[in-house]
This record gives C-alpha cells, sequence and structure tokens, in this order.
C-alpha cells in the first residue's frame, strides 16, 4: 500500500525544565504572563510530524512516501530518512532558508510549552498530490503550513485518496470554515482529547456530529489512558505500560503510525490501535521521537506479549 505523509519536517530543540510549570503561573496574572525557566538540559533532535510518523512507519516495514519542503540545512536529515526507509523523493528543498524548527520545554510531570518557527515549511503550499507520479492510496493531513491543511483535503477528495485529517496543533491557526472543510469527508478524523474539545468549541460541532462528518472513524488518543476508537461502535484501545518514561514527544505521531499500519494491512479497528498503542510506549521510553529502534519481527514479539496473538500479530508473520 502507497503511503503518503504530509506535515512539519523539522528539528526539535528539546528542553528539561526540573520543576513543575504550574507552580510558576499565577492565576491573577494571566492576562500579563511572563514566565522564564532556566533549563537543565537541551539536545537537538530531528523531528516534525510528518517525519516522525514516515520513521516509525518505516520501522513497522512500510516505505511511505514524505511530501514537504525542507531548509538548506536538511541533507543529513534526508540521509537518515533514507536509510531507515523513508522515501523523500517529494521532499522538496527551499534555498535559502532553515528546515521548521520546534522548541519545547518538558517540567518533571510531562508537561509541555512549545512554539514552532514554520521556516522552509511555509512552501508547503507549492507541493501538489496532483504532481506526484502515484498518489498513494492513503494519505495523512498532520500539522503544516495553514494554506496546506485546506489544499491537501480537497486535493484527496478530488483524486479519491483515503485521508487522515489531522488538525491538531494548527486548530488555533485555522478557521472554523477551514477546519469544517479538511474534516468534513475524511476517512478518520485523529487528534488528542485536548485538542478534540477544541475542535468541537472551534467548529461549533458535536462529537456526534463531528463522527457522522467523517467517513470511517474519529480517534481521540488519551495519553496513560489509551485512545477511543469511534467506528461502528466505540473502542477503548489501553495504553501500553512503559518500561521507563523519558520524553513524550512524538508519542501522537507513533500512534498515527502504527494506526496506519494496521490500515494497510486491513486489520480490524482493535489491532490497529493496539499497534499505534504500542509503537507510542516505543516514543515515550526514549529522548527524542526518532531515537526508537526495532525490528517488525521484535515488534510483533512485544506485541503478542501485551495483547496476545490477533490479526495483526498473524498478518505480520505471514506478510
Amino acid at each position: 500500500m502507497r503511503i503518503v505523509v504530509t506535515g512539519s519536517i523539522a528539528y526539535d530543540y528539546l528542553m528539561s525544565f526540573p520543576g513543575d510549570f504550574l507552580e510558576h503561573v499565577k492565576p491573577d496574572k494571566l492576562q500579563k504572563l511572563s514566565l522564564s525557566f532556566l533549563v537543565d538540559e537541551m539536545q537537538k533532535q530531528r523531528g516534525g510530524c510528518a517525519a516522525n510518523i514516515a520513521f516509525t512507519l518505516a520501522l513497522l516495514g512500510e516505505r511511505p512516501l514524505l511530501m514537504g519542503t525542507v531548509g538548506e540545512d536538511f541533507v543529513a536529515y534526508r540521509s537518515w530518512l533514507e536509510e531507515h526507509g523513508v522515501d523523500t523523493s517529494a521532499t522538496v528543498k527551499i534555498p535559502g532558508l532553515f528546515t521548521a524548527s520546534f522548541f519545547a520545554t518538558t517540567d518533571q510531570h510531562q508537561s509541555q510549552i512549545a512554539s514552532f518557527y514554520t521556516g522552509a515549511m511555509s512552501h508547503a503550499r507549492d507541493l501538489s498530490f496532483h504532481e506526484l507520479a502515484s498518489p498513494g492510496d492513503w494519505a495523512i493531513i498532520s500539522p503544516n503550513d495553514p494554506a496546506v491543511m485546506v489544499k491537501y483535503p480537497r486535493e484527496c477528495r478530488e483524486l479519491g485518496i483515503a485521508y487522515i485529517y489531522d488538525p491538531s496543533q494548527q486548530i488555533v491557526r485555522s478557521t472554523p470554515e477551514e477546519l469544517r472543510q479538511g474534516l468534513t469527508g475524511a476517512d478518520i478524523l485523529i487528534l488528542n482529547d485536548y485538542e478534540f474539545e477544541l475542535l468541537k468549541e472551534r467548529v461549533a460541532m458535536t462529537a456526534e456530529e463531528l463522527r457522522v462528518a467523517v467517513k470511517r472513524a474519529l480517534i481521540v488518543t488519551q495519553g496513560a489512558a489509551g485512545a477511543l476508537i469511534w467506528a461502528d461502535e466505540k473502542i477503548q484501545i489501553p495504553a501500553v505500560t512503559p518500561e521507563q518514561i523519558l520524553d513524550p514527544t512524538g508519542v501522537g505521531d507513533a500512534f498515527r503510525a502504527g494506526l496506519l499500519k494496521g490500515l494497510a494491512l486491513g486489520v480490524d479497528w482493535t489491532a490497529a490501535g493496539r499497534i499505534g498503542s504500542l509503537a507510542a510506549t516505543y516514543v515515550l521510553e526514549t529522548q527524542g521521537p526518532q531515537a526508537h529502534a526495532y525490528t517488525l519481527s521484535e515488534f510483533v514479539t512485544r506485541y503478542v506479549s501485551v495483547f496476545g496473538p490477533d490479526e495483526f500479530s498473524e498478518a505480520a508473520i505471514s506478510g
């Protein structure tokens, strides 16, 4: 199955704050919020929602096509992705610009404060599904340049490409009408529980109305509580207990990759959600969104140890 992954491609600057953000927030001063945190650690990591999803998909045995725009500083990053099985032929370098950058500070309770510099990503609107040699069977529209979040869903509908709409961080930058256009006709709408509440408020739609607007499923990830998949019925997917917790950055991206792997294999919703759940835990156990490593065989072995044999383990072994 041909999977096209769109969204941010970025460098992540990940910082650790040894305290609790909430201890420094004064409720009576929120109208003039001004905070500065002294961090005790910083790491530069390869990241970006689309690149993270594509990386984990490649670990799971797929060869996803990464579609996006990057800067002149992307040479080593491109080699890294290609070496791990990602097709970067649709990843276009923009001269004179840097690759997008994500700056995140995480406190001791895994809460995050983050900001994002678009850089070369602002040119993603110049790319088109119509120009791909092979448009793909599935696409995921993850956070990207705001204009792209409108353009790509429309093109997927025009070309008959099944797509996952993942507005997440761009909910606040998109108008209600743009969000409604993106999700209406999508095969799957996915976001975390906080973003879900924000989206409902932003588009003035109930959970039931959002479910009806998409063709196959509404999926809400819930952190340690797992994930809810609302297809023909509601299915609760448990989180996989991590062996250690190092960094939450990219956990949601890995869940999406696991879900896409399940869709590629044609397994049921429960199995697809479980693949996503385990893929997410692998990321939580490492420092950075692309620091995890495993073979498909190793992944299946751990999967069976947690969930037991099912459609996924049988399909992965026979495939």
